[in-house]
This record gives structure tokens, sequence and C-alpha cells, in this order.
């Protein structure tokens, strides 16, 4: 059966319940699918630079924050 038999199929069954208990299950079942996750909203340039940093913090090759307030203060005067 193809996509587009399969989405008829479940139109009619849709139309054909009383059921409004069953109604609001698929409702809430489409509703949850068309939501996306943030995540695949970002570009993937941005996915990978976001993959390699957690890859270099479970190494441990980060910089502590105050180190990093030290050095802003120092480069920009601030």
């Amino acid at each position: 059966m193809n996509l587009q038999a399969r989405k008829l199929e479940l139109v009619q069954l849709i139309l054909n319940t009383d059921r409004p208990s069953l109604l609001e299950k698929v409702s809430q079942i489409l509703k949850q699918e068309n939501k996306t996750d943030w995540w695949d909203e970002l570009p993937i340039s941005v996915q990978q630079a976001i993959e390699v940093g957690n890859k270099e913090a479970d190494r441990g090759e980060t910089t502590p924050h105050e180190e990093v307030k030290k050095e802003v203060r120092l480069r920009y005067g601030i």
C-alpha cells in the first residue's frame, strides 16, 4: 500500500469513529509528531561545532570560567 492510500484509509477510519477519546489520542499523536526538535533547526555547521566542543569537554580540554573572564578583562580592558 502506498503512502497516499494509507492516508486515505486513516482518514476514513477517523471519519467513521464516534469515540471522542480516540479522536483526542489521534490528535495528540499528530501534534507531538509535528513538534520539531530545536537541534534539527540548527544549521549542520553549528551542530558539528557543538559536537566538537562536547568531545573536547569529554576529554577535559576546557578552560575554567574564571580564567576566561580574566582573559576577557585583560584583552578588552573591562
